[in-house]
């Protein structure tokens, strides 16, 4: 089969590879009609994941169809769940399988979706209504993240998120999904930080969002915004969430950028800011992410480009320059 292959840091090579091969009786081989391109692939790509080790087949953003497997499956179409748990621990069996202690991932240990064809445990797929688009349903992973986040802040907040000013750090698939999100939910005062120009342009259109550079441009007052999401998750920007988040406001750390900075605990504390970190999402977000894009609750995804698999190593470079309006590339293998 055909796969864009990690060969190495800043280095997408498309090629040859092996076919796809079941490693347990309870799994498919989907064949990969849309996979998008997420900013972990593009962390991989710089070099920058040590559990992603090339060379290695990255992609975990799909939809495709069951060419092999129970009788039952074959033929239907399907997104899924790229984060494999084990269905026993604590975690699984409270209903929050993405802490799974012993969760495996497609893309990082074992061949991701950047292929003509990706086996995965049937446990894990999600079917994508009649109609629905492959490169809709390949959205689902990003958008559930944002999804997950949301739900996360709603739980926290004295008031709810319609009344809130709210805060958006970074305007890549997660901020934008994020951003589309509030709109959808009548959230009237959303900021989006972004320091790409395209982005910018793009987030204000499509999200109808006030979009601002925050290194050029005077953004919410600091103290004003009732949720801030970061999610990018820098030093520079968890320190720029601090100051924006107003006391007993909800701070929600989404991205993974940086591994480590310092953290203004007095403000925390005195102000009584909750800080809450989110990781992916659950089965439950996943399943309710599909209909929401099916059903325009994200909008009409126009923002979204597509590209062919065997085009990918150009994606991986215009994201890496800043070359591409779109924050979210999903390329077609077939």
């Amino acid at each position: 089969m055909k796969a864009l292959v990690n060969t190495a840091p800043l280095q997408m090579t498309f090629r040859d590879e092996p076919d796809s091969v079941m490693l347990a009786d309870d799994e498919v081989t989907l064949r990969i009609d849309a996979v998008g391109i997420c900013g972990s692939d593009m962390h991989a790509y710089h070099g920058h994941d040590p559990r992603r080790v090339p060379p290695i087949i990255l992609g975990h953003e799909f939809a495709g169809e069951v060419t092999r497997g129970p009788s039952a499956l074959l033929g239907r179409r399907f997104t899924g769940n790229p984060l494999i748990a084990c269905g026993v621990c604590d975690y699984c069996v409270q209903g929050r399988s993405n802490l799974c202690s012993n969760r495996s991932m497609v893309g990082m240990t074992r061949p991701g979706a950047y292929a003509e064809f990706m086996t995965i445990p049937a446990k894990c797929l999600v079917e994508i209504p009649a109609g629905m688009s492959a490169s809709r349903a390949a959205l689902t992973e990003p958008a559930a993240t944002a999804l997950h986040a949301l739900h996360m802040a709603q739980r926290a907040a004295v008031r709810p998120i319609q009344e809130s000013t709210v805060l958006v750090i970074g305007g890549g698939a997660i901020g934008m999904f994020m951003a589309l999100l509030l709109m959808h939910y009548g959230v009237r005062h959303v900021h989006v930080a972004e320091t790409n120009p395209l982005r910018r342009a793009s987030v204000a259109k499509h999200a109808q969002a006030v979009a601002f550079d925050p290194i050029t441009e005077a953004g919410p007052q600091d103290g004003s915004c009732d949720i801030v999401f970061d999610c990018v998750g820098s030093k520079h920007t968890r320190t720029a969430a601090m100051k924006a988040v107003a006391h007993g406001g909800v701070w929600v750390h989404v991205g993974l950028q940086d591994w480590a900075s310092e953290i203004d605990m007095r403000k925390l504390t005195l102000a009584e800011i909750t800080l809450i970190g989110t990781y992916t999402y659950t089965m439950a977000d996943l399943r309710a992410t599909v209909n929401a894009l099916h059903q325009g609750s994200f909008g009409d995804c126009a923002w979204v480009e597509e590209r062919s698999l065997s085009d990918g190593a150009l994606a991986f470079a215009d994201l890496h320059e800043g070359k591409s309006a779109s924050a979210k590339i999903v390329l077609r293998p077939h």
